[in-house]
């Protein structure tokens, strides 16, 4: 199952960068149109969106120990998104066996656990 996780990560993060440097050359994000922004979908996508990133990040904060690091995690998921979680996912699967369980994959990591 680790490594089946590695595969789906490990894709998300190359489909998403490679999808985000072709809408970067397309056009600007500060160059959207304002139909866009101010279409009713697009905001409530944008919320599910927001939403979701900071329910990963609640169990990032659970994981990571040091507000730094919390810190640190907070802002690439809230600016880089699906990237900044692909690779924290990929970060966690690589420092687990693959023979690691999905629950050893998901607890707090008592290595870096601090007091």
């Amino acid at each position: 199952m680790i490594n089946f996780l590695r595969l789906i990560f490990g894709s998300v993060l190359v489909i998403m960068l490679a999808v985000t440097i072709w809408a970067s050359r397309a056009q600007a994000i500060w160059n959207v149109p304002r139909e866009v922004i101010s279409n009713p979908w697009f905001i409530a996508t944008l919320f599910d969106t927001y939403f979701a990133f900071l329910t990963f990040y609640c169990w990032v904060a659970y994981r990571e120990s040091g507000w730094l690091r919390k810190i640190l995690w907070l802002l690439g998921i809230l600016f880089l998104g699906n990237i900044a979680m692909a690779a924290y996912m990929l970060l966690q699967l690589f420092r687990v066996s693959a023979r690691s369980s999905v629950s050893e994959l998901i607890q707090k990591n008592p290595h870096r656990e601090v007091g």
